[in-house]
């Protein structure tokens, strides 16, 4: 007996094809994978450090100075996501590893972008001998630097925060280890990743003109892009070219905005932990146009489903049977490298403490040592005062926007160009007005740093506000909580956890914008800050390697200590105190 459906009964189904969606999406894929062979062919040219070319600071060659920086900024920021998420995961994951991974990464967040140079243009460069990839990957490590920190610090503490009852629902239906975490650990963590990951391309950007003018071990390097054009721009007082630079940067700004973050932001509203949708969702007309491309749907079905099954198939673990002693199991062979690649890391930093010894024996008195150690107790407190004023000023404002969707689609950009926009463009008119107004840098450096690293508490605070799941906030509403009460209970608690990531984060990158804060020049007006910033900018101009292993030793020391006695158990009391369980 067959079946018959009324034809006024019948639904369609839709038709899924290629449509003119598609060819725009296509040919914008072709037009990005052309763009990265243009101007990555510039990488791979000839490089001699004695015949380098001078930046041409006329406007026509903005474009392609623009196009070069913009490439190793995603290329760094590849590169810092795959870190984040591998590294945050596993310190998640393994107590032990996280007993070095987070110690490891408080130091390496504090190591200031003028060390990483110092320390990895000379490798670079023998590693490539003859071509300017060398260079390439020196400023592209630097950039990587300033972004991946925060990212990192982000997804670890996002993983340890994921509610109880998701892990014990994925433990009940036997998740493997990869279908838990793409399934609920990685959507849990996308909203915080995304608005991390759009505050640490901010922080690449803040030190790409140090990244691409390089000044180590007295040579000068310059690299074709923005923050050479920039760099050139300012220490010849060229205000027509510092301009066109601040337009420039304020344009790829406000691209990326539009063609990559708002899209991402619209995507991951649907990982929102919440029982009721919110009646103005995040929105992209980039999201919207790929939504309708049956690329990626074809796409999904041929290629990422097939790849996530194998790797679901491969995490899988079977019931454990009789083997033969000699058989090594994989979980074991897999310790056995791990141990291994940890011995060797071991080995390498204790041969660097080694050598950093014999170079700082007789080079440095205990009367030099207790003045650096004095510069960084007074940049250490410019650090603390930062931080305080940025909470005081952006918590609230980051409520207010993190609340109203309408709000942050138009102040999302804006906080983005002022989180990108490098503290030395502003030197025309931070320096001027400091030298009129006869204000010391003492103090002023604290305005300097705190429009460098203040963004890390905005964007962490726009992220929890966004993330209250709307059921919680409707729940306040009906018990006609406002004001005071309404953030004691709901608010504060659901932000803090976000709020400690970027206070930690803006912390550490004050230590890292001390050294451009501590040391303001426009033409040939200088302000010089006492701090550990200044000294170390001085220092690794002049090539004094003791000297620079010593201060950069001594920032270390005061960023694992506020680390230890003031975030790890801030850290731990958002966990223990403030999930969504």
């Amino acid at each position: 007996m067959t079946e018959s459906t009324a034809p006024q009964l019948q639904v369609a189904a839709p038709r899924q094809g290629f449509t003119w969606v598609d060819a725009v999406v296509m040919l914008a894929l072709v037009a990005l994978f052309w763009s990265a062979l243009h101007f990555g062919k510039g990488m791979l040219v000839h490089f001699d450090a004695s015949k380098q070319e001078s930046v041409d600071l006329s406007v026509s060659g903005i474009p392609y100075y623009a196009g070069r920086t913009l490439l190793r900024m995603w290329i760094a920021f590849a590169f810092s996501l795959a870190f984040a998420i591998s590294v945050g995961y596993l310190a998640a994951k393994s107590a032990r590893a996280r007993m070095f991974i987070l110690p490891a990464l408080d130091v390496l967040q504090s190591v200031p972008v003028l060390g990483f140079l110092s320390a990895t243009v000379t490798g670079f460069m023998a590693l490539f001998p003859g071509s300017l990839m060398g260079v390439e990957c020196a400023a592209i490590f630097a950039i990587f630097t300033g972004q991946v920190w925060n990212m990192a610090f982000g997804f670890y503490h996002s993983m340890v925060t994921v509610p109880t009852d998701m892990q014990e629902a994925a433990t009940t239906y036997r998740l493997t280890r990869w279908q838990r975490f793409s399934t609920v650990e990685l959507p849990a963590s996308t909203h915080s990743l995304i608005w991390n990951s759009m505050m640490s391309f901010g922080g690449g950007w803040f030190f790409v003109a140090q990244s691409e003018a390089i000044s180590v071990m007295n040579r000068d390097i310059q690299l074709p892009g923005l923050g050479s054009y920039m760099a050139q721009a300012l220490s010849q007082g060229d205000h027509h070219a510092a301009l066109w630079a601040v337009i420039a940067m304020v344009v790829l700004i406000l691209a990326s905005d539009q063609l990559v973050w708002r899209p991402l932001l619209a995507w991951a509203d649907r990982f929102k932990i919440e029982l009721t949708v919110s009646q103005m969702p995040a929105t992209s007309w980039v999201y919207n146009l790929l939504r309708g491309a049956y690329l990626f749907t074809w796409l999904g079905e041929h290629v990422w489903r097939p790849l996530g099954e194998l790797a679901g198939r491969l995490g899988s673990r079977e019931p454990p049977q009789a083997q033969p002693r000699r058989v090594l199991r994989p979980d074991r062979l897999w310790r056995g490298v791990a141990v291994l690649v940890v011995g060797w890391l071991v080995y390498q930093v204790l041969s660097e403490l080694v050598v950093a010894a014999e170079e700082l024996r007789g080079a440095l008195s205990w009367k030099e040592f207790g003045h650096i150690a004095w510069l960084g107790l007074l940049t250490m407190l410019r650090v603390l005062a930062m931080t305080v004023l940025a909470t005081l000023i952006w918590t609230p404002v980051g409520v207010w926007i993190g609340s109203k969707p309408k709000v942050a689609r138009l102040a999302q950009p804006l906080a983005q160009i002022g989180a990108s926009f490098p503290v030395n463009m502003t030197f025309p008119l931070v320096v001027g007005w400091f030298a009129a107004s006869h204000i010391s840098l003492d103090w002023g450096s604290i305005l300097l740093i705190a429009m460098g690293t203040q963004w890390y508490i905005l964007f962490n605070v726009i992220a929890g506000a966004m993330a209250i799941p709307n059921d919680l906030k409707e729940a306040a509403k009906v018990n006609g909580l406002h004001g005071w009460p309404l953030w004691r209970t709901l608010i504060l608690p659901a932000i803090f956890p976000f709020w400690v990531t970027g206070a930690c984060t803006a912390a550490g990158g004050a230590w890292n914008a001390s050294i451009v804060a501590e040391l303001a020049t426009w033409g040939n007006t200088t302000l010089r800050a006492q701090g550990l910033g200044a000294y170390i900018a001085d220092v690794t101009r002049s090539g004094d390697t003791p000297l620079i292993i010593a201060s950069i030793a001594v920032m270390s020391l005061f960023v694992v200590l506020m680390n230890k006695f003031i975030w790890r158990p801030l850290y731990a009391y958002a966990e223990r105190r403030f999930r969504l369980d």
